[in-house]
């Protein structure tokens, strides 16, 4: 048996966590971005969660890391992505009621025929192969869809 002594770091110290993400392709692609502007990126729980997607909730979601020094401009670089929907052109979609750009793409079952195939898909294990979706805005909270 050898015996080493070990420095010990405190990771909180070297580390900033910037973001969390549901999911590790999410956090992948931010990554990539991040790196492209010569920032280095560190992913925590990203394997765990590939694993078993449904602990993500439960363990904070995947985390994206940086080192302390560079976490400002980390930042900064995130809040310059857009989060909200945008169109097939890539414009921002505009809630009709507040014209706010802060609008959300969610998918609901509200009719039967989207109950019946989550069910199906459920059941099955399958993907359903059909799904209705609607925006949402963040200000006003309206639901619309456009055209």
């Amino acid at each position: 048996m050898t015996v080493r002594k070990l420095q010990h770091n405190n990771n909180n110290a070297i580390f900033a966590t910037v973001a969390r993400f549901q999911y590790s392709s999410e956090a992948q692609i931010v990554k990539g971005r991040l790196e492209a502007d010569g920032i280095s990126v560190f992913l925590s729980d990203n394997i765990t969660i590939d694993t078993d997607p449904l602990v993500s909730n439960a363990i904070g979601g995947v985390k994206l890391r940086v080192h302390t020094e560079d976490a400002l401009k980390a930042i900064r670089i995130l809040e310059s992505i857009r989060q909200y929907s945008v169109d097939d052109e890539g414009q921002e979609i505009y809630c009709p009621e507040c014209k706010s750009i802060k609008v959300d793409y969610f998918t609901n079952v509200k009719d039967f025929k989207s109950l019946a195939s989550f069910l199906f898909g459920f059941l099955f294990g399958v993907l359903p192969f059909y799904t209705k979706y609607e925006y949402r805005c963040e200000n006003c909270k309206n639901k619309f869809n456009i055209q």
